[in-house]
Order: C-alpha cells, then sequence, then structure tokens
C-alpha cells in the first residue's frame, strides 16, 4: 500500500445518514438505555442488585443507529451476550491471572459467537466485564449472573422492537437475506481436436469416426436448442 493511501485510510468514513436520523438514533439510543435501568431497578431482586451491564450502551449503538445491521438483529443480540457470558464464566472459574483472563473470555466469546451465528461486538465486552468483576460475579454465583445478563438482554430486544418500529423507515427485526444463487459455471463447448483426443484415451475400439461424433454432437445440440424454445413459451 502506498503512503498516500495508508494515511487517507485514517480519513473519517462518512455516513450517509441525514441529520434527522443521526438525530433519531441518539434519542432512542438514550431512551433504550433508560428504560432499560428504569426496568431493571423495578424488577424483584431478592438477594443481589440487576445491575445495568456496560456493554448495553455498545448494543445501543447497533440497535438504534444501524437497526438493520446483521449484527444487530434478535439471535446475535441474544445469542451473543449470553454466549459471550457463559465463556466469561467458565474463564473466570478455571484462570486466576485477570490479565489472561481477560484474553482468554474475550477470545473465546468472539470464537463461539462466530460458531453459533450470533456475532454481537457487545457481547465480548459482557464476557470481558465478568473478568473484571469476577470476585462480585463469583458471590453471586453462576444462576444470579445468567439472570442479570439475560434480564439486560432481553429488555434491550424489548425496547428495541417497541422503540425502531415506531420510528420512520425503521423495520426492526430484519429477516437473513436469502442466499445468493451460485453463479452458472462456464460452459465450454468440445472442439474437434477435443473429441480427437478423448478418443485417443480409450482402451478399447470405438466404431465411430470423429466426423460421425461432431454430427451426431451438432444434432443433439439443435435437438437441445428445440426443446430449450419450445419449454420457453
Amino acid at each position: 500500500m502506498k503512503a498516500a493511501s495508508f494515511l487517507r485510510s485514517f480519513a473519517p468514513h462518512r455516513s450517509p445518514a441525514p441529520f434527522a436520523e443521526r438525530l433519531r438514533s441518539g434519542l432512542a439510543g438514550g431512551l433504550g438505555i433508560f428504560l432499560l435501568a428504569w426496568a431493571l431497578h423495578l424488577l424483584p431482586q431478592p438477594q443481589f442488585p440487576l445491575m445495568l451491564l456496560g456493554s448495553m450502551a455498545a448494543s445501543a449503538v447497533l440497535l438504534y443507529a444501524v437497526p438493520h445491521s446483521p449484527l444487530a438483529q434478535p439471535w446475535n443480540l441474544i445469542g451473543g451476550h449470553l454466549i459471550s457470558a457463559l465463556a466469561g464464566w467458565i474463564t473466570i472459574s478455571l484462570v486466576h491471572d485477570p490479565l489472561t483472563a481477560a484474553g482468554v473470555a474475550v477470545g473465546s466469546a468472539i470464537f463461539l459467537m462466530y460458531v453459533l451465528d450470533c456475532l454481537h461486538p457487545p457481547g465480548a465486552a459482557t464476557a470481558l466485564t465478568l473478568v473484571l468483576g469476577a470476585t462480585q460475579f463469583q458471590q453471586m454465583g453462576a444462576g444470579w449472573t445468567a439472570t442479570i445478563v439475560a434480564s439486560n438482554a432481553f429488555l434491550s430486544l424489548l425496547l428495541a422492537l417497541l422503540i425502531n418500529n415506531a420510528l420512520p423507515r425503521r423495520h426492526y427485526p430484519q429477516a437473513p437475506a436469502a442466499p445468493l444463487a451460485p453463479a452458472p459455471a462456464a460452459r465450454v463447448l468440445p472442439e474437434q481436436q477435443d473429441i480427437e483426443r478423448a478418443l485417443a484415451e480409450e482402451d478399447s475400439l470405438l466404431d465411430i469416426s470423429t466426423d460421425d461424433l461432431l454430427d451426431l454432437y451438432a444434432r443433439a445440440q439443435q435437438h437441445a436448442q428445440i426443446r430449450f424454445e419450445k419449454a420457453a413459451r
């Protein structure tokens, strides 16, 4: 890469979104986080608090700024946070060095999200949150930790459904894109030299000449063309 191209790659990538859409995204994200924190505060909390996870702010960027992104869809949101929380919990149970645990938790979360087709970047932040608060989460236990993550994720999904679909030109969630049909393979028609070479490779004697084969092949092509034209009518 040339130096000029390399330096240009650091320039901001301009978003085509109009100002009104940017403003809606900011207001929707702020409202979503406020309502999430409020709902978590109102839910029953028998022993430990249902804390608001910082990774939900990162999810809010996807849910309200780019709600049509594959990374913001329900399976990515729910699966990404839950599988990352599982990766974080297993890590803090087995790895006691915090620096090593941070790398293992995030790396395994990314791998598992990829494997389960639920890639959601904020999920890696959930895994790291468990490592940074390992003492607190281990005191709460696996069940309450899972309750915290699930509450955050499912409430975020519910709010995203309500808020996004109340905004103009937004439809959330988005169905997966239909797989593209494979491009038709290039058709290469055999020529006389190809037929002669194929005949030369035969171990047994074929009682047919090259000219006869070419004539037979040409007539087969004509029949195929007629059949195709009739089917197209």
